[in-house]
């Protein structure tokens, strides 16, 4: 059962338009979550559709509280498949510590395959040096996932995998974030120095270059799909929206109100059937993560096409509403107007439209 209480959505979205507004952190939104006990790692499925419903009131809200829920969800993966070396991540998200992810970097297009974070070797761990773009979260978080590479490796060059926490020496994060969309998240710029991992900390070694280790799968899995539940939810209100308009505007050229407009009603209909494919898609992607069904080599093309449908569609559907309400949905204070702000975010996380038909031919045709 959901801990999203209609009172605590309504709250939540009261907050959303003055976080925007005045580029702020939603620090009250996530003191209620928290309160609430939505940190709790729990299932894909429950985690996903909760997402959805957050971000349908709180866009930018749902998308940073995602970062953590990814974590605890790969951490859950990982457990459920007999790997228990993210365990202390499950129990440390359980007593509150909250989780970001510091792995893109400026003009990295290759995403978890390689990295231009270098890692030395220090004594009783490996030191991270290099700049994490995207770091959502950045006002709060107290344990950061960072991944870099080391050069002089046991049998050469690996990717190395590891957590820091605030505290953490070497930790730089910029007061950078001044977005068109998604202000809230706060998602600075991580400046790392030499910022030391202890070995206890680390949590994988991987060879550079794409492979599919339960760690990265474990990652692809949650991060793709609650990413597109996110976009799934900003679709949902978008709609909702749309609907009000129409039925709230009147034609002074027919008199009657544009609900009963052909073309609106099309316009609203098409919006609604493309957001109809998508809960069937998330949601049995998700069950099967959950249920431990074995997609094989598929898995990939399959949850990068899932991302790239919700945030795809979601699009379309925000662009619908803007165009059902009219002049009014263009002021700077209107929420479709902020939709429209937000869902653009959709096209800069991984996996991006290149990547994902490159993996969708590859599993067609085989690799270039």
């Amino acid at each position: 059962m959901t801990v999203l209480t209609p009172e605590l959505l309504a709250r939540i979205r009261s907050r959303a338009a003055d976080y925007d507004r005045e580029n702020a952190f939603f620090a009250e939104d996530l003191e209620a979550l928290r309160a609430a006990g939505y940190l709790a790692p729990r299932s894909l499925l429950e985690t996903a559709r909760d997402q959805r419903l957050l971000a349908a009131h709180a866009p930018a809200t749902a998308l940073g509280i995602n970062m953590h829920l990814v974590w605890a969800g790969v951490a859950r993966v990982l457990h459920e498949r007999g790997d228990a070396s993210l365990d202390w991540v499950l129990r440390d998200a359980e007593a509150g510590e909250l989780f970001a992810f510091g792995n893109s970097e400026p003009g990295n297009d290759l995403a978890l395959w390689d990295s231009l974070t270098t890692v030395d070797t220090v004594d009783g761990g490996y030191a991270f040096t290099g700049t994490k773009i995207f770091t959502s979260l950045a006002p709060a978080w107290t344990r950061l996932g960072v991944f870099g590479k080391q050069l002089d490796g046991p049998d050469g060059p690996r990717l190395v995998h590891g957590f820091l926490t605030r505290d953490d020496a070497g930790v730089t994060t910029l007061d950078d974030w001044d977005t068109l969309g998604m202000r809230a998240t706060q998602s600075r710029t991580t400046k790392l120095d030499h910022a030391v991992v202890p070995e206890e900390r680390i949590s994988r070694f991987l060879p550079v270059g794409p492979n599919a280790d339960p760690f990265v799968f474990a990652i692809f899995a949650n991060f793709l799909l609650l990413i597109g539940s996110v976009y799934a939810g900003i679709a949902d209100r978008a709609l909702e929206l749309g609907v009000e308009a129409v039925t709230r505007r009147t034609s002074v050229k027919t008199g009657t109100s544009y609900d009963r407009d052909p073309d609106f009603r099309w316009r609203i209909a098409e919006a609604a059937l493309a957001l109809d494919a998508l809960a069937p898609d998330l949601d049995a992607l998700a069950r099967d993560v959950d249920e431990l069904v074995d997609h094989g080599a598929l898995w990939f093309r399959k949850l990068t096409g899932a991302k790239h449908r919700a945030t795809e569609t979601a699009r379309v559907v925000v662009d619908q509403a803007m165009r059902s309400a009219g002049g009014g949905g263009y002021r700077s204070a209107s929420e479709l107007a902020r939709l429209q702000r937000d869902v653009l975010a959709g096209i800069y996380h991984p996996s991006d439209t290149e990547s994902v038909h490159a993996t969708v031919a590859a599993s067609l045709l085989g690799p270039l």
